[in-house]
């Protein structure tokens, strides 16, 4: 058998190391909301400005995929800064160095573009051309708006910063000339400082934008238009002849928070839905702070309406009487029919939300309150188990019932009457126990009582501001 020899070369050479098998560093990353600033500018100067404050948008992870992490980067740090006169962005991205760990290496830009889509722009240069080519861009837009609305409502509050002559509200349906335009702008203020929002379909022509615009004169140009906020309303058909209002996203820009604009602005919608006899205004989704503001609003214009005067003094007659909690049946204390429907049809003010409204009415008109605190409070009590249990606990409840069927089961249940009122029609869940169902109730109807409170206090001193 012939062997095979290994050279003299080979025998000399040094052994072969083995291959190690590398692994990526681990990559823990960065919250999008801890390297992302905003900043609202209005000319060239304010960028290099250390004065401008950054804005607090809604949670910015939430356009990261994933867990909202941005990976790849040591020390980076993001700076947008948007544009109020023409709603351009451009984004300065500075970092050390690139990781490639083991998460890979985040796409900052195509990111950044699902939030800004076409109005961030490449290069600072070109943002930065944007305050003088895209000077009018605001005026060019709303050119062709009906003006709704000049100066302030009277008793609004307003900052006194802005002069009342300087305000307009404009509206513009959506399909008409530069709305669908001025509206693809505003989107990205729109995802950012709205919780929870998606743009509206530009398509459907029964969407309306309202535009609180600041119009300010300057020496030897024309006047800058400067968007202060909007919102955006759809009409809809309402059964034999009506239209129906119904608001569904509202933003005044973070510079102007504070200062009574968005009061102002929805006071202008109400006069609207009055002077154009929509059957009602609702609100869709309304936030606990737009909520406290739209309260505040309608409480004043119903401590003013004399029409349903007359059913708050027979309510506080009846609750002044005496130590209703210990009363075996608890008297409703809700609105007679006829205040609901006079309500719906003079002030626009929906059957729902003038519920919550009574009660804070019978709360401002009992005094001195702290004698019918525990009335009042078994009152709402028994409004918040009512909400959540049914409109009355003794009464037949229709109720649904799954059964068993071959065919589409997802589809075969029983409607009937049940005589023990067990029905739960509510969206807030109550533990079946009766002992931890009574204090979770309980708990219901305190922090019922602490808005209530809250909006009594607001009314009965400086209007709120938002």
């Amino acid at each position: 058998m012939v062997q095979k020899q290994q050279s003299t070369a080979a025998l000399g050479a040094e052994p072969k190391k083995r291959r190690r098998v590398g692994f990526s560093p681990a990559d823990i990353g960065v919250e999008a909301n801890e390297c992302i600033k905003i900043y609202l500018v209005s000319s060239k100067e304010e960028l290099d400005s250390t004065e401008i404050p950054c804005v607090n948008p809604v949670d910015l992870n939430d356009f990261f995929d994933g867990d909202g992490k941005i990976y790849g980067y040591q020390d980076l740090k993001i700076n947008v800064w948007i544009n109020r006169i023409s709603l351009h962005s451009y984004a300065d991205i500075t970092y050390q160095r690139t990781i490639n760990g083991d998460k890979g290496i985040t796409d900052i830009n195509s990111a950044l573009k699902k939030i800004f889509g076409e109005t961030i722009v490449a290069n600072k240069d070109e943002f930065l051309q944007t305050f003088s080519t895209e000077r009018d861009f605001i005026r060019n837009m709303v050119s062709n708006g009906e003006v709704i609305h000049t100066g302030v409502v009277d008793g609004s509050s307003v900052n006194a910063q802005v002069a009342p002559s300087d305000l307009q509200v404009l509206r513009m349906e959506i399909g008409s000339p530069n709305a669908g335009l001025l509206y693809s702008r505003l989107v990205p203020l729109v995802l950012l400082f709205v919780d929870g929002s998606n743009p509206i379909d530009v398509t459907d022509p029964d969407w309306h934008l309202y535009l609180l615009v600041q119009k300010k004169d300057e020496k030897e140009e024309e006047p800058l238009y400067q968007i202060v906020g909007f919102t955006a309303i759809y009409k809809f058909y309402r059964y034999p002849d009506r239209l129906r209002m119904r608001l569904s996203q509202i933003l005044v820009l973070p510079s102007f928070q504070g200062k009574g604009f968005g009061s102002h602005l929805l006071e202008v919608v109400n006069k609207v839905a009055v002077a154009e006899n929509v059957y009602d205004l609702t609100v869709e989704e309304p936030s606990e702070k737009f909520q406290h503001i739209r309260t505040c609003i309608d409480i004043n214009r119903l401590r003013a309406f004399d029409p349903i005067k007359p059913a708050i003094d027979a309510a506080i007659q009846t609750l002044t009487k005496g130590k209703l909690s210990k009363k075996a049946e608890m008297p409703r204390f809700t609105p007679p029919l006829n205040a609901i429907e006079n309500v719906r049809e003079s002030l626009k003010i929906n059957k729902k939300h003038f519920l919550k409204c009574w009660e804070i009415l019978i709360y401002l008109a009992l005094e001195p309150i702290d004698k019918y605190m525990e009335d009042y409070t078994s009152v709402i009590t028994n409004h918040v188990r009512t909400d959540i249990l049914g409109k009355d606990i003794e009464t037949p409840k229709k109720q649904v019932v799954d059964v068993p069927s071959s065919f589409a089961p997802e589809a075969s249940f029983v409607v009937f009457k049940s005589g023990s009122g067990e029905e739960a029609n509510s969206n807030v869940q109550v533990e079946e126990n009766k002992p931890d169902q009574e204090e979770q109730l309980k708990q219901l109807a305190e922090e019922r009582i602490r808005e209530i409170r809250l909006v009594a206090e607001s009314v009965t001193s400086i209007s709120p501001n938002v």
